[in-house]
């Protein structure tokens, strides 16, 4: 019987072979070589991981910081090494998500799933 960690090791590698994980790591080193892409891309996950720590600990979110992180969204989405980045990193997580679902279909299976009627 396989160990569960080798395949996981395994799923790893897949993943790292995959063309989109290849087309992410392509269009990351695109961005990373251009100063202000760069510079743009680490302002826009700054301001994404400083909302989301927020939301984690339940403070509020104020208008000028919804407005703040707006215009770096608009700004980004605009650059279009950044924009192909974040496309395949959208991408890879379809993967990934596909990937998460198809390796917790055993307790999906034994527990239901929550939005199923239970008869």
């Amino acid at each position: 019987m396989p160990n569960i960690y080798d395949s996981a090791y395994e799923l790893e590698k897949a993943i790292r072979d995959s063309e989109e994980f290849k087309g992410l790591k392509d269009a990351y080193d695109k961005v990373m070589a251009d100063e202000s892409a760069k510079k743009m891309f680490e302002d826009f996950r700054t301001t994404q991981m400083s909302l989301q720590e927020k939301q984690m600990q339940g403070q509020e979110i104020t208008e000028e910081e919804v407005e703040s992180a707006k215009r770096v969204v608009e700004l980004v989405q605009q650059h279009e090494e950044i924009s192909k980045l974040m496309e395949q990193e959208q991408r890879l997580n379809v993967v990934i998500n596909d990937v998460s679902r198809i390796i917790t279909k055993p307790l999906e299976e034994l527990y239901g799933t929550p939005d199923q009627d239970q008869q």
